[in-house]
């Protein structure tokens, strides 16, 4: 088998879907380990690669570059830069929730459209490649898949069941422990940022087990917002950057909603952020949003996960939007 086989059997014992067993994602692993046609697979390195990189004086060199260097003679495979969205979401996507891959090791936070977002080969894949074709490979495998799980299980509803996992824009997984409150938390990451903050970064991420889930703390130290005080965060915090928007989301299912007075609160959080502020109260159904109705304060919005295309406007005079602060 050429290297290009070889990488796909690796991917199809590390139990990724057939889609991620085809010639692109062959070459990216490849590319990401650092792995010629010549070399062996003992040498594989973990490599922090942008998707297409920066040339020679970027500060990350590209998985398209490298492939189209190294490995387009061997195989006429070349890809030009208007691939990079399937790479993303056809292939490195799954790579990161199959253990295979992190994203942003060097550096947390950074948004998709960033020069230095990048990808790198995970501490539990690397032994891995460096095993195959040596007599401990299959023993590798079995430890990966034991520890990583298979991500074919994963797609079956099989791994960790009683997780409830939430997908950023980036195609980063987490992990957010079961119950109602990260459902709802996870539909405001996947339906509602979807519906009304499409280009939105995702901030902050509490969980029920684990307050501080997810946080940037770049957009955090940007936007001037302090997550030390855990009473005073909201459960999510989404960043618009174009229209310099900031989403304060609250997902209700035993506690109260942002009342006047978590209005006040919120405010008071956020003042040094000079971003235009949007709060957003957000429910699983309508009979919990009735529950709460009456104590919702004016000049927020309401958004009912089990109808996603809708808000509530808690005044008429626009739609959503920020509004002017008042003393």
């Amino acid at each position: 088998m050429n290297k290009k086989e070889q990488a796909q059997a690796i991917l199809k014992a590390l139990g990724l879907p057939k889609a991620q067993q085809n010639d692109r994602s062959a070459l990216i692993l490849l590319a990401l380990a650092g792995v010629t046609e010549e070399a062996d697979w003992a040498d594989s390195r973990a490599l922090s690669m942008g998707v297409v990189g920066r040339g020679e004086s970027g500060k990350y060199p590209g998985i398209m570059r490298f492939i189209n260097e190294y490995l387009a003679p061997v195989y006429d495979i070349r890809y030009e830069q208007n691939s990079r969205e399937a790479f993303r979401k056809e292939t490195l996507r799954q790579f990161i929730r199959a253990g295979v891959i992190d994203v942003n090791p060097e550096s947390g936070g950074l948004s998709t459209n960033s020069q230095d977002f990048h990808y790198r080969l995970t501490a539990a894949v690397l032994p891995v490649l460096r095993a195959y074709g040596q007599p401990q490979w299959e023993d590798a495998v079995r430890d990966f898949v034991a520890t990583q799980g298979s991500l074919l299980e994963l797609y079956a509803g099989k791994r960790k069941s009683s997780l409830v996992l939430a997908t950023l824009p980036d195609g980063m997984v987490l992990e957010l422990s079961a119950g109602k409150h990260n459902e709802l938390e996870k539909a405001i990451l996947e339906q509602f940022r979807a519906e009304f903050a499409r280009e939105s970064q995702v901030v902050y991420v509490g969980d029920t087990a684990k307050k501080d889930l997810y946080k940037s703390e770049e957009l955090l130290e940007r936007l001037r917002l302090n997550c030390d005080t855990h009473d005073k965060i909201p459960d999510v915090v989404l960043y618009d950057e174009k229209q310099h928007w900031l989403f304060l989301i609250e997902a209700v299912t035993t506690h109260g909603p942002i009342s006047p007075e978590r209005l006040f609160q919120l405010k008071t959080w956020s003042a040094e952020c000079d971003a235009g502020k949007i709060f957003v109260t957000a429910f699983l159904n309508q009979e919990a949003f009735r529950k709460y109705a009456a104590q919702i304060a004016w000049d927020t919005e309401v958004w009912i996960a089990d109808a996603p295309p809708h808000l509530i406007h808690f005044n008429g005079d626009r739609f959503m939007g920020p509004r002017p602060e008042t003393a």
